[in-house]
């Protein structure tokens, strides 16, 4: 029980945080989605130390596990759109695929930058 109040716990802060940025970005009219701005306020909070990892990685790891959940209503609602999907679906098709590929290259050739950078610098 005392695990359910610690993630709830935690993902009321994500929503809070994400509320808080809502309304900054409204307020500011800035022109960078406010999800974004709340990932980054949370990473220079974890990178000050201001905020510990473990205070949020039940709840992260919750969201995660659930993201799924967060795809069903988006897809639910792109039916919506039959008449463009029938005149642009290849593209749109095309366009996700590649972007798919793309992401998937520069990760992986990140990832073996970065394991690299590790394997030079081990005495």
């Amino acid at each position: 029980m005392k695990s359910a109040w610690k993630i709830m716990t935690q993902i009321i802060f994500f929503i809070f945080i994400s509320y808080i940025m809502n309304q900054l970005v409204a307020w500011l009219h800035l022109p960078i989605p406010s999800s974004i701005l709340g990932m980054i306020v949370v990473f220079l909070l974890l990178q000050t130390k201001m905020l510990r990892r473990e205070w949020l990685e039940a709840g992260s790891s919750w969201l995660i596990a659930e993201l799924l959940l967060f795809f069903i209503s988006p897809a639910v609602g792109i039916i919506s759109y039959r008449s463009l999907l029938m005149n642009d679906g290849l593209q749109i098709v095309l366009v996700v695929a590649l972007g798919t590929v793309v992401v998937m290259v520069c990760s992986g050739l990140v990832a073996q930058l970065i394991a690299r950078r590790k394997e030079r610098a081990r005495p």
